[in-house]
């Protein structure tokens, strides 16, 4: 008998972040497609874009870490599975918390200081663009804060949930 979890205001949270996260990485890397396609064209056929290239490293940063958030909500970070799994239930749970624990911890430090990077960095302007380097070290906390939200949904199923059990 496998009965659904209640959802908790964490996860619902979780997951509707996570569903604006998918579409906002397709609509990153096709724009970062779209953009390299146009670079060329203009480059093969009329004059080159100066700012082509600058947009499409920040879109495949952006897409990075937009892609990092989601793989934490999904749980399809890289993890070293069979050495917790062979662990006993109790240290196996244990021992998950406090790797999501050292994860919110991270994921904290990288939010806190993107956004010091941010403000630091507001007066910058892009080399080929007359945009703020500030917008573009938005994503650092964005994705730093959206995978803690993730992380401590985790942590919370963790707490009341089997995680061997399907659907935990």
């Amino acid at each position: 008998m496998t009965s659904e979890r209640p959802r908790s205001f964490l996860r619902n949270a979780s997951e509707k972040v996570n569903a604006i996260c998918e579409v906002g990485l397709f609509l990153t890397l096709t724009s970062m497609t779209l953009v390299t396609i146009l670079q060329i064209v203009c480059r093969m056929w009329f004059k080159a874009l100066t700012w082509s290239e600058e947009v499409t490293c920040f879109l495949l940063v952006f897409a990075s870490f937009l892609g990092a958030a989601v793989a934490f909500k999904r749980g399809a970070n890289i993890a070293v599975g069979f050495l917790l799994n062979s662990l006993p239930k109790p240290i196996k749970r244990a021992a998950l918390i406090v790797i999501e624990l050292l994860g919110i911890v991270f994921f904290g430090v990288t939010a806190w200081y993107g956004a010091a990077l941010c403000y630091q960095e507001r007066m910058q302007m892009a080399s080929s663009m007359p945009v703020s380097m500030g917008w573009f070290y938005l994503v650092f906390p964005l994705t730093g804060a959206v995978t803690i939200l993730h992380l401590v949904s985790h942590v919370e199923d963790l707490l009341l949930y089997d995680p061997d059990k399907e659907g935990a």
